[in-house]
């Protein structure tokens, strides 16, 4: 018989590859110290090798976020068409969507906020870390400058004059918004004209999507390399701050999934948190393990109708566009992720950013796909709207993984409240 070869599963190859990574930009870092030839060849590897392949990783990722939101929105908006006929349930799950969506990007910037994982780096290492992910930053900063800065012209600008120009210039509140208004007047045309707009964005979509997964298998090649990069030339105290990062994350994880869970399903729901959750452990188990809401759907669906009791077609409609639209999880995680690399890299957000931190967190939650890693391009174009290196995300990318894995349960785990919540709006439960 012929010998089937294993291969590791491709979160452990990335995992792995960290620690190679770390392991050996730390002896780097710390032999460079002692020798000014063996630093001089760190750079010259970094420049010549390593570097080069995280870049091609990160512009990989980086080449699908405009044609993904633009056409994930789009369509997600359009298929809403149902709502005309599901009237009251449609407009309260949307609702009840946006809400947690929200408040879990306000939990995750106030938790960051509150315990600051990211500060503590002296402003020569921030200057370097600046230098090394800056990109085109200065060009973007400089232009956003000129156009005075956030303020009443910033929320003008989101209604764009050219929409081809704000994808062009990566300009995502001018892009979602096209996005949006689209979406909304293919509900309003005729079926087959709407039709034949969408089957291209759907495939759109769905290739991008394919892309992803592309620069993924790259990713445990290029996350060493990333990884290394960063450790080579600024040593263990960055890999101390993505511990406490890692850790804040968590926690926000905890709070969301076993403190605002429970008490939204006790207040609005009328039901016992902790009945409730012993029943969603199932949902919770499958989420963790597969990191896609998509590939839990069928476990949600089982459970919510058989072990929660909520009618198959209130579960049927929510639980389906809660896998596509309903990202509590993510957005806390973008919120804590922008916040901390903003830290990292000493750039202050006043309140109007961190207001559109939060607007952007929801709406590329929305648009992320419910699939492993789908929300790595989203979060690079948040921290490129409020002017932080998007480059800067390589810092985060080892430990990716294993968050999103937590991420994914709270993104299940919330659709299944919404629609035990909307089931008791709808009178349905007792």
């Amino acid at each position: 018989m012929a010998k089937v070869k294993k291969t590791w599963p491709l979160h452990t190859r990335i995992l792995a590859g960290l620690v190679a990574g770390a392991v050996g930009g730390i002896a780097a870092n710390v032999a460079g110290a002692s020798s000014p030839g063996i630093a001089r060849g760190v750079e010259t590897a970094i420049h010549y090798v390593t570097g080069p392949l995280g870049r091609v990783f990160l512009n990989l990722l980086f080449m699908t976020v405009v044609p993904l939101v633009f056409s994930t929105l789009t369509v997600g908006v359009a298929h809403l068409g149902d709502l005309k006929r599901l009237g009251r349930i449609g407009l309260r799950t949307l609702l009840f969507f946006l809400f947690l969506t929200s408040l879990a990007t306000i939990i995750g910037l106030g938790l960051v906020a509150a315990t600051q994982p990211g500060h503590g780096f002296d402003r020569a290492t921030q200057d370097r870390l600046l230098e090394t992910y800056r990109g085109d930053l200065a060009q973007r900063s400089q232009e956003f400058q000129d156009r005075g800065g956030f303020g009443v012209h910033t929320f003008v600008e989101i209604v764009p004059r050219n929409p081809l120009s704000a994808m062009v210039h990566m300009d995502m509140l001018a892009v979602i918004f096209f996005s949006l208004c689209l979406g909304i007047a293919l509900t309003r045309i005729r079926p087959d004209l709407a039709g034949k707009l969408l089957g291209p964005l759907d495939a759109l979509s769905e290739a991008m999507i394919v892309v992803v997964g592309f620069a993924m298998k790259l990713a445990p090649w290029a996350v060493p390399a990333l990884i290394f990069n960063v450790t080579a030339r600024f040593g263990l105290e960055l890999l101390e701050k993505l511990a406490l990062y890692v850790l804040v994350v968590f926690a926000g994880y905890a709070l969301f999934q076993f403190g605002v869970y429970p008490l939204l399903i006790s207040l609005f729901a009328r039901l016992n948190p902790v009945w409730f959750l012993r029943r969603l452990v199932p949902v919770m188990v499958t989420g963790f393990s597969t990191s896609s809401s998509n590939a839990t759907l069928p476990t949600t669906l089982k459970v919510a109708e058989e072990e929660l009791g909520i009618p198959s077609d209130i579960g049927g409609f929510v639980l389906p566009l809660g896998a596509t639209m309903n990202m509590n999880g993510t957005a806390l995680y973008e919120g804590v992720t922008v916040l901390f690399l903003a830290q990292v890299f000493g750039v202050h957000l006043h309140l109007g950013q961190q207001v559109v931190v939060v607007l952007l967190s929801v709406m590329m939650a929305i648009g992320t796909a419910g699939i492993p890693g789908a929300s790595l391009p989203m979060i690079m174009l948040v921290l490129a709207a409020v002017n932080v290196p998007p480059e800067g995300i390589a810092i985060i990318l080892g430990v990716d993984r294993i968050l999103d894995m937590g991420r994914t349960v709270l993104n299940v785990s919330g659709d299944v409240v919404t629609a035990a919540v909307v089931s008791r709006w709808e009178g349905t439960r007792s």
